[in-house]
């Protein structure tokens, strides 16, 4: 028999060594974190259609008619920070793109469209109101720029995604191409467990080689690869996060629950997630579409489910096209961030000449508490 494959082992990230990690980190938390009620301020809100069966060239709410998006472009830039504001963005001496912000403030990237699911790039920092646990906060900076993320591909490496790679691989590219030239992107490949096969870059090549490290077996420990994928975010030099996972199939080997995964995405400063359930041939497709958009949800990001496999590529792009188009809106919370707990979020936008506006961004965060330190 040939003998492990001991680059890539150097690469996993062993369950063991995340659970002592993030042991220390919730030692401190685990009354602010885990005595709460899961999700009890974290309400579905039906008027924010975030839950899309895709069709090609268009993306369909559950609950609204179908409407294309549109096509991608480069919409103009919009920049107003308060003079009591720190954020600062501008390239550091390695020439990389960084956001920086105020430490008391909460950053907010929130995408907003219209009645007839169209994405809104217009709006100054008057259109916004934003209110934490129901109380009005004051936006102390305003950007809409296309500001570069820090992002994790998140792909299933399930023995039943065996025959499906090939077309995952080749959209998760098209992410890359279709995203900020300086983004800065990581591969996560999981199945019973998760491997970190490429850390934070930005060369394509090397990304193409992570995803096709594929062996396709075992289950799906989708909670675990998840709360892993988001811990790598502490190496990260940029402000936004984002995680883009795909999987065919409900979790069925994580020792981790979907309130646990759900409660560290939550985290102050966590990453959005955009979710593809390739869920055609699942027995339960019901608990795994569910899982996915309680996900993408409580993070301000979108969860689609193709009908085909064909479809996955341009989802793909969609997604780097939403995440071009958001405003980053900051306030300072009037509640202090040292009493803890669970902060609600909520963003309403309202414009002259437009109707209807529905403003997707998390639905709320743990105040003052990080995601647990990971390891490279």
């Amino acid at each position: 028999m040939p003998g492990p494959d001991i680059t890539r082992l150097k690469n996993k990230r062993p369950a063991s060594v995340f659970l002592f990690l993030r042991c220390a980190i919730w030692a401190g938390a685990a009354v602010a974190i885990l005595a709460l009620p899961f999700g009890g301020r974290a309400e579905w809100n039906t008027s924010h259609p975030q839950y899309y069966s895709f069709q090609p060239e268009s993306v369909q709410p559950q609950a609204a008619a179908s409407q294309p998006l549109p096509s991608q472009s480069q919409s103009g830039s919009k920049s107003e920070p308060s003079a009591s504001s720190t954020q600062q963005q501008a390239p550091d001496q390695n020439g990389v793109f960084v956001l920086r912000k105020d430490v008391d403030e909460v950053l907010l990237h929130a995408t907003v469209v219209d009645d007839r699911q169209h994405i809104v790039t217009n709006l100054d920092r008057n259109a916004f109101t934003v209110l934490e646990d129901g109380k009005p906060q004051n936006i102390v900076s305003f950007r809409h720029e296309d500001i570069p993320v820090a992002m994790g591909i998140v792909i299933d490496n399930s023995g039943s995604m065996r025959e499906k790679r090939a077309k995952v691989n080749q959209a998760a590219l098209n992410l890359v191409r279709s995203s900020n030239p300086q983004d800065e992107v990581f591969v996560v490949n999981f199945n019973d467990e998760y491997y970190l096969d490429q850390d934070f870059t930005n060369d394509l090549l090397k990304l193409k080689e992570a995803l096709e490290k594929i062996d396709a077996k075992g289950g799906t420990a989708l909670y675990e690869a998840v709360v892993a994928s988001a811990d790598n975010f502490k190496n990260a030099k940029l402000e936004r996060k984002v995680l883009f996972v795909v999987t065919d199939g409900e979790d069925n080997a994580s020792r981790e629950t979907l309130e646990q995964a759900v409660k560290q995405l939550q985290q102050e400063n966590g990453p959005s997630v955009y979710a593809i359930g390739i869920l055609g041939d699942e027995d339960h497709p019901k608990r795994a579409r569910r899982a996915l958009e309680i996900i993408a949800q409580r993070t301000g990001g979108l969860a689609f489910f193709p009908r085909t496999l064909d479809e996955v590529d341009e989802i793909s792009r969609q997604v780097a096209h939403d995440i071009r188009n958001q405003y980053t809106i900051g306030y300072k919370p009037t509640t202090p961030r040292a009493s803890g707990g669970f902060r609600s979020i909520r963003v309403e936008a309202k414009a002259k000449g437009h109707g209807k506006l529905l403003v997707r961004t998390k639905s709320g965060y743990y105040a003052g508490v990080q995601p647990a330190a990971g390891t490279r």
